[in-house]
């Protein structure tokens, strides 16, 4: 039979799905969601993409801090005269059917006067009546309809930040004074004998004059401010030339209109500037819509509930919490700090911070650190460290979460500058000492033209057309890098370093192995029953991979927190869970994940977890061990060694047992003689990805939220990474071929310049010539180079 897809989100719905309205839901809250938009004329929503929706997560207390209005007060952007408006992050959101209902929220409710989605950023801005709603009921709705809001520290400390529009502001200037200047100039071009424009020609020259001064001294100071601090620190980068090329043309120009010599190349300086700003926008758009500055804040809740000294109650800003504090921790709640467990059965997930997938189950009395999920049950916790104090605070704090790895890396265009200015400057010296012996009248002119011919804009446009042309690309294939500069850098990796857990292993689906006594139809059918009603992630494993179809009504069913569950029908009795509830004395391997079966209280086996590695890693690592080295840096224990060694190539090295602060030292040592990459998939791997010279994040959902990193790779395409790092090295041929075809419009140029011809037609002509044809060059290449992409 082909499986049913719910109709809501699209998810497999076999294993209990709800009917409704002659439709099939995986859930009951694909269900109710269906009913809200239906109920209330969002229906369209499915016309719009079939099965677009998300499930709702349960969020019960979830969102109880948004009680306490001096949290509110720091999120919502204004509140005044009972109108509140609020920008929030909605990672969910993915498609034009998502996009639909999220504006259409007034039909939801009526306090909601106007919502807007930014689709590049997954965020939205909605605007309501405080009267008789309120941002908690706001996010409450928001949840039901499967949009959880992300509120997370970070978003807290992060509202006051301004976007800066200051390039579209210049780009503007420049645009339009070029447009001017051009229109001014064609008369000059064309040398038209007419007795209006003659008796006109200085003030058209004035004008000029005019619309170029916003354009030196406004669109293009961020130029000679770049140039003049790397003049201050000794090093000459693209923009000493280009600053260099921008002064010359404007007092060149300037002084040819004061003394009535020509109409000056203001045409050329506006278009100068103007295709330089392009370069940069295009570069910066293509980048933007990505939030890679990430730490633990973006993980961490913006409040927690505490206990005070009559057992009540109280949400509270985490910044707020003091050693001794007593807190609240709910069932899938992080735990904010450092702390010992005082109630309640503590069933830790530490892969967050240590990248070990097991469980671990604390006792009271016992220390939990910060950073880890409680996965089942309440805890109440003393705090014995702040949040500044923490070991995951602590970890954030190493240096290299404040290291900035483009000032580290001298760009190509940077060090191609460096030789370009002193070439050009070799050149107007020599063409000046020339012309002082053979005619000394020319030799100021025959300077400053060498000057303005030989500037790098067509340098200066190769790097940012062809890289971020590429970062187009690459976002196509679901590789999406922090900016340009990591593509540079690619291209020089020489050791790939892989985390193992979720990062060449999917956590989608695990390989169980049964090890024991074979289980009776009569008995899976129990087991399965039993596990139905267990929301352990083990359990759900585990449940999925039992094929018995006749699932029953039990007689009883028992589950014990941190032990396993018990089911009873029919007088007889299962049991799965840890060796010591079932009866087992020890586990023979106890680097295992197993649950253990009992059946009547006879012993039966036990279901072994597997790792279940990601198709084509094989085929990933024999195409990397080609050309670099490989390594494995785990978290885990290495129960997965001999298995591991079947698919890497010989020699690869491979640690077991790291933490994270030996990851990030492990790089370290790594970088003495190599450039590496690190592939990392959680916050564990945070400080090494940090460390290294690419670090790239695996997401099996781009939507989540990734460590700190220089690119987030979508785990489908990651056997495409050594295409990506291939693609990476074929880009930097095509800036240098770029720089090739650059340097022969300027010796074109310069023929003009040396010999005293340079007329303001030929640098009107040459100069935008040279730049189209380069934007032209890289984009095509860069696009045949894409399609071999698949």
């Amino acid at each position: 039979m082909a499986n049913m897809r719910c109709y809501h989100c699209g998810d497999d719905c076999n294993r209990t799905p709800v009917l409704f309205d002659e439709k099939e839901f995986c859930c009951n809250g694909c269900k109710t969601v269906y009913e809200i938009f239906t109920s209330n004329g969002l229906s369209n929503f499915y016309d719009i993409e079939a099965r677009a929706g998300t499930t709702p997560n349960e969020i019960q207390y979830k969102y109880d801090f948004l009680d306490n209005q001096d949290i509110v007060e720091k999120l919502v952007e204004f509140n005044e005269e009972g109108v509140q408006v609020v920008n929030l992050s909605i990672p969910s959101i993915h498609c034009s059917s998502c996009i639909w209902v999220l504006e259409n929220l007034n039909r939801l409710h009526s306090a909601i006067s106007n919502s807007q989605v930014d689709f590049p950023k997954k965020t939205i801005r909605v605007t309501y009546k405080s009267q008789d709603f309120s941002l908690k009921a706001l996010v409450l709705l928001l949840s039901a309809i499967g949009y959880e809001p992300y509120i997370s520290l970070e978003e807290y400390t992060r509202k006051n930040t301004k976007v800066d529009r200051s390039l579209i502001y210049k780009l503007g200037v420049a645009g339009f004074a070029f447009g001017n200047v051009m229109l001014f100039s064609f008369p000059e071009y064309f040398e038209v004998e007419e007795f209006w424009l003659d008796q006109y020609k200085p003030v058209f020259r004035w004008l000029m004059f005019a619309f170029s001064l916003p354009v030196v001294f406004y669109a293009g100071q961020d130029y000679f401010i770049s140039a003049y601090k790397g003049l201050r620190s000794k090093v000459l980068n693209i923009d000493v030339p280009i600053a260099l090329g921008i002064l010359t043309l404007f007092l060149r120009s300037t002084v040819d209109i004061i003394f009535d010599l020509g109409s000056g190349f203001f045409d050329s300086l506006t278009g100068l500037v103007f295709f330089l700003l392009l370069g940069k926008f295009f570069q910066q758009k293509t980048y933007s819509f990505l939030s890679f500055e990430r730490d633990y804040k973006s993980y961490f809740p913006i409040a927690v509930t505490r206990l005070n000294a009559n057992g009540e109650e109280e949400n509270i800003q985490i910044y707020k919490i003091k050693t001794g504090d007593r807190l609240l921790i709910r069932s899938m709640e992080i735990i904010p700090v450092d702390s010992i467990l005082i109630k309640g059965n503590a069933e830790i997930d530490y892969s967050f911070v240590t990248g070990e997938s097991n469980v671990v189950f604390k006792a009271s009395g016992e220390k939990l650190f910060a950073g880890g999920k409680q996965l089942s049950g309440v805890l109440e916790i003393e705090v014995v460290r702040s949040v500044s104090q923490s070991y995951l605070t602590q970890l954030w704090g190493n240096s290299i979460f404040s290291k900035d790895k483009i000032t580290t890396f001298q760009t190509l265009t940077d060090s191609i500058g460096k030789r370009f200015t002193i070439g050009v400057l070799s050149v107007a010296i020599l063409a000046t000492v020339f012309w002082l012996f053979y005619m000394p009248s020319m030799a100021l002119n025959v300077f400053t033209a060498v000057l303005i011919i030989a500037c790098p804009c067509a340098i200066a446009l190769a790097a940012p057309f062809t890289l971020g042309n590429m970062l187009r690309i690459y976002g196509k294939h679901k590789f999406y890098l922090k900016n340009t500069n990591v593509i540079e850098r690619l291209s020089k990796i020489d050791t790939a370093i892989f985390d193992k857990t979720g990062t060449i292993t999917t956590t989608a689906k695990d390989a169980i192995l049964y090890e024991g006594i074979e289980l009776t139809e009569e008995e899976i059918t129990l087991l399965k029953t039993t596990l139905r009603a267990s929301n352990h992630p083990l359990s759900r494993s585990l449940y999925e991979i039992l094929k018995s179809n006749a699932i029953t009504t039990l007689d009883e069913f028992q589950e014990h927190t941190g032990k396993g569950v018990e089911g009873k029908l029919n007088k007889h009795t299962i049991k799965a869970g840890s060796a010591s509830y079932v009866g087992e004395s020890m586990p023979k391997l106890v680097s295992d994940t197993a649950v253990y079966i009992s059946s009547d209280e006879d012993f039966k086996g036990r279901f072994v977890f597997k790792n279940k590695y990601r198709d084509g890693v094989e085929d990933l690592f024999a195409t990397l061990g080609k050309t670099m080295n490989i390594g494995i840096l785990s978290g885990d224990n290495d129960g997965e060694r001999k298995q591991l060694q079947g698919i890497l190539p010989a020699k690869t090295n491979l640690l077991f047992n790291q933490k994270p602060k030996d990851k990030l030292d492990y790089i370290k040592h790594l970088q003495k003689d190599h450039s590496v990459l690190m592939v990392g998939d959680g916050l564990n791997d945070a400080g090494a990805l940090a460390q290294s010279n690419v670090g790239v994040s695996i997401s099996e959902d781009i939507n989540v939220f990734s460590p700190a990193c220089d690119a987030i790779l979508d785990a489908s395409n990651l056997t495409k990474l050594p295409a990506f790092l291939k693609l990476s090295r074929k880009s930097i041929q095509i800036i240098k071929l770029s720089f090739l075809l650059s340097l022969c419009y300027n010796v074109i140029g310069l023929y003009f310049a040396v010999t005293g011809q340079l007329e303001p037609v030929v640098a009107a002509i040459l100069m935008p010539l040279s730049s189209i044809s380069i934007v032209i060059f890289t984009t095509l290449c860069t696009n045949f180079l894409g399609r071999k992409l698949k």
